[in-house]
C-alpha cells in the first residue's frame, strides 16, 4: 500500500516589477516632503520637461509646477493638509510606466491623478500627470 501524502500547493505569486517598487518609493519620498513642507522633495519626481494638468489648465516645465505648489507649502507642512498615495492601477506602456492613484488630504481634500513615469538618469520621474 502506498500512502499518500499531502502536497501543498502554492499559487504563483506575481513577480514584483522593480519599476513599480522604485515608484512606489519615489512617490512615497514625495509624498513625505509634502507632509514636512519640503517643497524641494515633493518636486523631486517631476522631470524638468513634465506637463502637469489640473483644473486650471496646463503647465509645462518643472520650474512652473514648482510655483504652482509654492503657496500652501510653509516651513514645517503644507497648509492644506498632509498626503498620501492610493495606488489603484498600473500599466507597462514599454519602457514607461502610468500609474492611477488617489490622493488624499487629511483636511478632507481628495481626488484622483493619472501619472506617466519615465526613467531618467537620476530614477523614475513623472512626465506626464493629469490630477483632479
Amino acid at each position: 500500500m502506498i500512502a499518500l501524502a499531502p502536497v501543498a500547493v502554492h499559487a504563483a505569486t506575481p513577480a514584483v516589477d522593480p519599476a513599480e517598487a522604485g515608484i512606489r518609493a519615489a512617490m512615497l519620498d514625495s509624498a513625505e516632503g509634502w507632509n514636512r513642507g519640503d517643497l524641494n522633495r515633493f518636486v523631486r519626481i517631476y522631470a524638468p520637461d513634465a506637463v502637469f494638468v489640473g483644473k486650471s489648465g496646463v503647465t509645462r516645465g518643472k520650474v512652473a509646477i514648482t510655483q504652482n505648489f509654492q503657496r500652501s507649502f510653509t516651513g514645517d507642512g503644507n497648509s492644506r493638509g498632509q498626503l498620501r498615495f492610493d495606488f489603484l492601477e498600473w500599466k507597462r506602456l514599454g519602457e514607461r510606466r502610468f500609474l492611477i492613484a488617489r490622493w488624499n488630504l487629511s483636511g478632507g481634500e481628495s481626488g484622483m491623478t493619472s501619472l506617466l513615469f519615465e526613467r531618467r538618469a537620476d530614477g523614475w520621474k513623472i512626465v506626464a500627470d493629469h490630477s483632479s
